[in-house]
């Protein structure tokens, strides 16, 4: 891309963005040959919406008598083709649909839990730090864009990011990579070019058959799976910054 030509003296902003995250230029043009794009999960990652998610459904096995296993609920966390459904599992054990009060209180609760949220710890600065380094973002989940994009707008986000895709827009959802290499191409970026940040191994398994490097990211219901396969495992984003994961995941 064509630029004017700066007068001696004059700053330009990339310089600037190296000054205010403390590296230095040739640091940056190594990171940028490399990575130009970040793309992050939602559920879990941005927001915690999966443990609202999973403890509005133990109360409703509870309040039945029943046990909600987790083993069992973890195969569906960051995709939708996993076999479990806890509304039809639990139908089947008390022999009887649930009534509708029932499932409308459990999503009432859901919604409850969710709200009194923030945004996860490290996501903002991510962001921000992203943005001085000229990095593009985008969004890849399994859930419904009308789910992601309204949580997004309501933190007051969802400008951030270039590009969202989400279940609907794929004809499979993670641990497919289908949605990974949607969002590499709306963004116009390789694979070697971006990195993912994952909270689920499903998560995790469609970045890299993407071809992407990937960072997982556990939260309080992944954090007993194996993440084993991704790149780079930090316990938040709030552990290291921005520029110190791609020194870190650059490494041969």
């Amino acid at each position: 891309m064509w630029a004017a030509p700066r007068r001696a003296g004059e700053t330009s902003p990339s310089s600037q963005a190296c000054e205010t995250s403390g590296l230095t230029m040739s640091a940056i043009l190594s990171f940028r040959s490399v990575i130009r794009a970040i793309v992050f999960d939602f559920d879990g990652l941005i927001l915690d919406t999966e443990e609202p998610i999973y403890r509005s459904w133990l109360e409703v096995y509870q309040a039945h008598g029943e046990d909600l296993p987790f083993e069992r609920w973890v195969q569906i966390v960051g995709s939708t083709t996993a076999g479990f459904h806890p509304q039809h599992h639990l139908e089947e054990r008390l022999g009887k649909p649930l009534p509708q009060e029932v499932l409308d209180r459990r999503v009432g609760r859901r919604t409850e839990m969710i709200l009194a949220n923030a945004v996860l710890p490290g996501v903002l600065q991510y962001l921000d730090a992203a943005r001085e380094l000229g990095l593009k973002l985008g969004v890849a989940s399994s859930s419904t864009g009308d789910w992601v994009r309204g949580h997004l707008a309501r933190l007051g986000i969802l400008d951030r990011f270039e590009c969202l895709r989400c279940r609907d827009d794929v004809a499979h959802a993670k641990p497919e990579p289908d949605l990974y290499i949607a969002v590499l191409e709306c963004l116009g970026v390789g694979a070697s070019e971006a990195i993912a940040i994952e909270d689920s191994p499903h998560g995790i398994t469609a970045a890299k058959r993407a071809g992407m490097r990937c960072v997982a990211i556990p939260n309080s219901i992944t954090a007993r799976l194996d993440l084993s396969h991704a790149d780079v495992t930090l316990t938040s984003l709030a552990d290291v910054t921005l520029q110190q994961l791609l020194r870190r995941i650059d490494r041969p």
